[in-house]
């Protein structure tokens, strides 16, 4: 009976403490009280076995009360009206998306025919000309609708009545230009088309040429160029490719709607010319997008070896070279590449045009100075495109092939001087261009080893099978 006493009097006296406590002290869940008296209960009946029907009666009753005490009001959990503004702010975007989004399914689709004009599409769907010349007018983009294509298709909602609505047009491969009338007018804007790309691998001998092996591999002849003109600062694709070289690439292709639209990038290549081994990674960096060997430095080099796309060379760097003209032993200080007249010509690396001038012996001619005390000489064009004191960037056009002054037939005249001595231009070696920094190594060959580790395993694997087709 004593142990009861004592144990009533504890949960009594508890009680009366939680009475005065203040709500914003309270700490305690009805779950833990439950709990608590619970364990007091146990106690007392470890202490004193089964206990009396009143002081059981007495502690339901006092833990019934306190849990009425403890029936504090929670706060509102309303969201605020900024809150509430903001959700349906987005929600009434979303709809308006998905509105549009529905709207692009169901066009009354008008091809372009040869000679017909938006304005002659407009008046055989029976549209205002007037809103047409508003839409033109709103910008680049709706402008550029006066060039339109033969097989280009456009897209017309109207309301029912021939009053035009919206009006869509594929400006690119991947964008609607999209166009919406209401009450203040016309308005356009670029709406995406969705794009999807798989990445797919490639791999190819060259027994004749470079775009039959490419052919044969699966690749279109705009992505056998791409890849010539990654390892191109490296390999004259005229001159240095012989039966037996190899290529492997991973490579994007580009879906739109489920059909094969075009080719993406070039992501990683290895090309084997001659037994020399070339790799190359695409990489974004600060400078844009560029391909870069395995241990980050450019595939670009600081000079083009040739500065233009040249059907064959007609005579090479030869000191000793008899001359077809002047009919005597002459230097011939450089390399003449020949192609068909206004081929462009690009300045081999960045400089400053020191001459452009016309001569009898040199034609049209242009002189530039590149860091280094290295200059680059064009001779014969047809027309140029530089004047003197121009700074030109690597890859600018900076004239066009002829056969002016001193020449037989069209063809570029291309001399490579260092510190004032002519050097072979095909074989001189080109000064490198700057690797990336440490930070941007990081990054690089972080993106680039799962590259060159495809590649390889590419690579082992038609090596396998070769071998055991031979066997």
């Amino acid at each position: 009976m004593k142990n009861r006493t004592l144990l009533h009097k504890a949960f009594v006296e508890f009680i009366d403490r939680a009475r005065g406590w203040h709500p914003s002290q309270i700490r305690i869940t009805r779950a833990r009280v439950a709990v608590f008296a619970v364990t007091l209960i146990a106690v007392g009946l470890a202490m004193g076995g089964k206990q009396e029907a009143p002081v059981a009666e007495d502690i339901a009753a006092t833990t019934a009360e306190l849990t009425q005490t403890l029936d504090i009001a929670l706060p509102s959990r309303e969201p605020a009206p900024a809150a509430r503004a903001e959700v349906e702010a987005a929600v009434a975007k979303a709809e308006e998306k998905a509105e549009i989004a529905a709207a692009l399914d169901t066009w009354n689709e008008v091809p372009v025919r040869n000679g017909q004009t938006l304005d002659g599409i407009f008046r055989q769907q029976g549209y205002s000309i007037p809103l047409l010349h508003q839409i033109l007018a709103l910008n680049g983009d709706t402008k550029s609708l006066t060039k339109i294509r033969p097989g280009d298709v456009f897209g017309f909602q109207d309301d029912g009545a021939g009053n035009l609505q919206r009006m869509r047009y594929p400006i690119d491969d991947d964008a609607y230009l999209l166009v919406s009338i209401d009450e203040q007018g016309p308005n356009a804007e670029r709406l995406a088309r969705e794009l999807n790309s798989e990445v797919r691998e490639a791999e190819g001998t060259i027994e004749s040429s470079l775009f039959l092996a490419g052919k044969q591999a699966g690749l279109s002849d705009n992505m056998v160029m791409k890849l010539a003109e990654i390892f191109g600062w490296d390999i004259d694709f005229i001159l240095d490719i012989r039966a037996g070289d190899r290529f492997f690439m991973v490579y994007e292709k580009i879906y739109r709607d489920g059909e094969y639209l075009r080719d993406g990038d070039i992501l990683a290549a290895t090309f084997i010319n001659q037994g020399e081994r070339f790799e190359a990674v695409r990489f974004a960096d600060d400078d844009g997008i560029d391909y870069y060997t395995p241990d980050g430095r450019p595939m670009r080099k600081a000079f083009l070896r040739a500065p233009l796309n040249f059907s064959y060379i007609s005579s090479n760097f030869n000191p000793k070279r008899f001359h077809p003209i002047l009919k005597r032993v002459k230097a011939h200080n450089g390399i003449d590449y020949r192609a068909p007249t206004g081929t462009p010509v690009y300045a081999a690396g960045a400089g400053k045009v020191i001459r452009s001038d016309y001569n009898r012996f040199n034609g049209h001619h242009v002189f530039i100075q590149h860091s280094g005390s290295i200059v680059t000489k064009y001779l014969h064009f047809n027309k140029r495109a530089v004047k003197n004191g121009q700074r030109v960037k690597q890859g600018q056009v900076i004239g066009y092939v002829g056969s002016t002054g001193m020449s037989q037939a069209p063809h570029l005249h291309y001399e490579f001087l260092v510190n004032g001595v002519h050097r072979n231009p095909r074989t001189v070696p080109l000064p490198k261009a700057e690797p990336l920094d440490d930070t941007q190594l990081v990054a690089f060959h972080s993106q680039a080893a799962p590259y060159l580790k495809q590649l390889g395993r590419l690579e082992s694997a038609s090596m396998y099978a070769h071998r055991g087709g031979n066997e």
